[in-house]
């Protein structure tokens, strides 16, 4: 008798704990996919789901919990479509690929994910690395480590000698001749083969580098690197799997080979001129511009001895043009994804991206739709992610005031909540 009465006990309190919901009282929220700013709104959530959007502060029931946020501005999860999350800039930073093993990157790593997902970031796309990102990706999933929900790409793509060819620059008796197996291609059979390699290794997305790059040991930042044969092979495998692609690009006609060749967006895209953007329309291809990866290079750029002088001559160059770049995309009409290759700045400053972009003409609504709606649209995600609707996951930010007048204040979030969780509340 008295177990029958634990066990029916046992079963009310699960019963009980199943039910309970949280609401969120909103002094504003925006609507992404409007563009407006609602007041006095009440988020319903139930385990890691949105349930429903009241009108009004809702209290439920007794059972229930109630999260005052009424004197900030609700928004959801913010999703930063390029980062790099195993690493982080600094001056020994080409040393380290010589002197970390893998579990020393994935150590490191714990830190840059909990930073990023404490700014506001609560999806990320990581754009290469060694591996260790689709590691990190399952022990965040497994609630192993803190961190934002990672869609990655793993290895990145190349040619021999490309910006992602990961022996640039080394002694001939350790460069070798890296292949598909390790994110190198020449010709459409190498790409079929890398892509499968990636799809095996458990990658979300393709990215490739289809032009030079800044901060790689190689000569020329923007000259263009991969067939448009080869791109439309990469793009057709990663078909087959399910895969987007991404594609790493500075230079003018490195981009036009990449849209051709069907890539889902263009990163940087730093050269773009009036010649690209009817091509980017045309094939409804992303810019994702990474600005304040731009000035940041730039900056250390500055620094004596922070980089090599090859790289440091292509930081200068290249790095300062980004903004006006975006600027006029934005005016031309190109539809425009947030992301800022983080790492290559220090995580966690994610949010200044938003201020570059204020600055460089678009609205503040709209470099919140950027980074939610549209980012969400890029992903393939938009069902379960990008807005705060009915029956989508309980991604959830906030900031305090009103952010309508201020921009600056996506640096100071001050509550994030994932999949249902709250993992900070500074709030009293």
């Amino acid at each position: 008798m008295k177990h029958f009465l634990f066990s029916v006990s046992f079963l009310l309190l699960v019963i009980t704990s199943q039910a309970q919901k949280t609401y969120l009282q909103c002094g504003q929220l925006i609507d992404v996919r409007q563009l407006q700013v609602l007041k006095e709104k009440t988020i319903v959530i139930e385990g890691n789901k949105i349930t429903d959007v009241l009108d009004g502060y809702q209290i439920g029931t007794a059972a229930d919990k109630v999260m005052n946020l009424k004197t900030s501005t609700v928004m959801p999860g913010l999703m930063d479509m390029h980062v790099h999350i195993e690493s982080e800039t600094s001056p020994n930073h080409y040393l380290e690929g010589f002197t970390l093993n893998d579990a020393d990157v994935a150590f490191g790593s714990l830190k840059f994910a909990e930073k990023d997902l404490m700014a506001g970031f609560t999806s990320v796309r990581d754009l290469g690395g060694s591996g260790v990102n689709i590691a990190l990706r399952k022990a965040i999933q497994k609630g192993a480590v803190i961190g934002p929900r990672i869609y990655t790409a793993g290895k990145s793509i190349a040619t021999t000698g490309g910006h992602a060819d990961p022996t640039n620059n080394y002694r001939k008796d350790i460069m070798g001749d890296p292949g598909p197996k390790e994110g190198v291609i020449n010709g459409p059979e190498d790409a079929y083969k890398a892509v499968r390699q990636r799809y095996k290794e458990g990658s979300d997305v393709i990215k490739i580098t289809a032009s030079g790059g800044v901060l790689s040991m190689a000569a020329n930042g923007e000259n263009p690197q991969f067939t448009e044969e080869e791109v439309k092979a990469i793009v057709a495998a990663a078909k087959d799997y399910g895969f987007k692609v991404a594609a790493h690009c500075h230079g003018v006609e490195a981009m036009k080979r990449a849209i051709r060749g069907g890539v889902s967006s263009i990163e940087h895209g730093t050269l773009m001129d009036e010649s690209v953007f009817p091509l980017m329309k045309q094939y409804g291809t992303y810019l994702v511009p990474t600005i304040i990866a731009g000035r940041s290079a730039a900056d250390s750029a500055k620094i004596p001895g922070y980089y090599p002088s090859m790289v440091t001559k292509k930081a200068l160059e290249i790095g300062p043009r980004i903004q006006a770049t975006f600027s006029k995309a934005y005016k031309a009409g190109v539809k425009i994804a947030f992301g800022t290759d983080a790492g290559v700045y220090a995580h966690g400053k994610n949010w200044i991206e938003f201020r570059y972009m204020v600055e460089g003409g678009m609205p503040i609504l709209e470099t919140i739709q950027a980074a939610t709606w549209n980012a969400a649209d890029l992903m393939g995600t938009q069902a379960i992610l990008g807005s705060i609707e009915k029956n989508k996951l309980a991604d959830i930010i906030a900031v305090p005031g009103d952010l309508t007048k201020n921009i600056e204040l996506m640096g100071q979030v001050n509550f994030v909540m994932k999949d249902g969780v709250v993992y900070k509340n500074t709030l009293k």
